[in-house]
């Protein structure tokens, strides 16, 4: 089961054998008054991702000429970091749809970054990229501020992952 506040809470309240308390339906409400503003960011990010992934990977060219790896070629590196930065993008969309950081979690971060240095791939290229997305973001013109918020806290959960 993906993980998100609301199962995360049931979860938490059934094994303890007991009913959600005032504060576990504080925090789900709360997930829910923000889903407007989540499907908004993840709405805008799907429409987008090419273009966001390109100027990720652009940024993690600049900073870093040799890529991710020194174990493939150039061509190779940037073809894989293409899509490593859009799997990453796409998971962000699924945590915005779900309202919670479960994707990530399950599909992305657990065990990423030992594979990632038994690759010999630098994750620090990968903060580069998603530095990237994270700062070139822009209210209104990207999506609303509350949008945004939602959109930047997931990808600083997957930067703070990653470094």
């Amino acid at each position: 089961i993906m993980k998100s506040v609301l199962t995360t809470t049931i979860a938490a309240a059934d094994t303890a054998g007991r009913y959600p308390s005032g504060s576990d339906l504080e925090s789900i409400a709360g997930n829910i008054q923000r889903a407007e503003a989540r499907l908004e960011a993840a709405d805008k990010l799907a429409g987008n991702y090419e273009a966001v992934a390109k100027e990720a990977v652009d940024a993690v060219y600049a900073e870093f000429p040799e890529g991710i790896s020194k174990n493939c070629t150039p061509e190779v590196r940037k073809d894989k970091c293409m899509r490593d930065v859009i799997t990453y993008l796409r998971l962000i969309n699924y945590c915005l749809v779900v309202g919670g950081t479960g994707p990530l979690d399950e599909w992305g971060i657990a065990g990423a970054r030992e594979v990632y240095r038994a690759l010999g791939i630098n994750t620090a290229a990968y903060v580069a990229a998603f530095t990237k997305v994270r700062d070139r973001i822009c209210s209104p013109r990207d999506m609303s501020a509350q949008a945004a918020t939602e959109l930047t806290g997931y990808i600083d959960y997957l930067i703070n992952s990653m470094s």
